[in-house]
């Protein structure tokens, strides 16, 4: 299982990353009291080891945007977050030359997608499925759990998702035991509003031990 670390923007978020080593960081481009420039990202960039990869977490975002910072290598993933579709996706990729995409789900819509077994964004890479636009809360966790609509309809879609909301050191063992691809923590990591460094750590090394509820 693998872990991001989002909502990072301060030099002192970088070392903390630096020395916990998730699988992702993530830079928020979209308003946000988290919300980095790409001269900020570029300089936070530099400073951040190798073998973290980078997500840039968008809404609604320019196409050329996004492609000036992959092409800057700035960022090696795009999250969005808004009402891009499929055309929006492919001319992403194509433009970028492949840029792996993460396509965001809210709660209440994979429930209704389930129900009524739809699809959405085939061309994007991964799903993250949250309670809303970053909003920091839970959702019912009950709807993933194997054998349920929701479940069913993620394995048949034949892509590996991130689970993300209100995830925290107190939670996040239950959160694993749901088998998502990746867990992702943005305010689940911070106290009063800022990255804590314990927190980062304790949190990558639960995910690194393969604990579960």
């Amino acid at each position: 299982m693998k872990i991001k670390i989002c909502g990072v923007f301060r030099e002192e978020d970088i070392e903390y990353v630096n020395e916990a080593r998730p699988d992702y960081s993530g830079f928020v481009f979209a308003e946000s009291r988290r919300k980095v420039t790409p001269a900020q990202a570029a300089k936070l960039r530099r400073r951040l080891a190798e073998g973290i990869a980078v997500v840039g977490v968008f809404v609604d975002a320019s196409i050329d945007d996004i492609a000036g910072l992959y092409h800057s290598g700035i960022i090696s993933l795009a999250q969005l977050h808004g009402t891009e579709d499929d055309a929006y996706i492919e001319r992403l990729k194509e433009i970028c030359g492949g840029v792996t995409v993460i396509k965001v789900i809210k709660s209440a819509e994979l429930l209704s997608l389930a129900d009524a077994n739809k699809t959405i964004a085939p061309c994007a890479d991964y799903y993250l499925i949250d309670s809303g636009a970053g909003s920091g809360k839970t959702f019912n966790w009950d709807l993933l759990r194997a054998g349920t609509p929701c479940a069913s309809w993620l394995k048949s879609s034949g892509k590996n998702w991130f689970l993300a909301g209100g995830i925290t050191s107190e939670n996040i063992e239950q959160a694993m035991a749901l088998n998502p691809f990746a867990i992702d923590i943005s305010g689940g990591a911070e106290t009063n509003g800022i990255k804590d460094r314990n927190k980062i750590v304790q949190l990558t090394a639960t995910v690194r031990k393969g604990k579960t509820a």
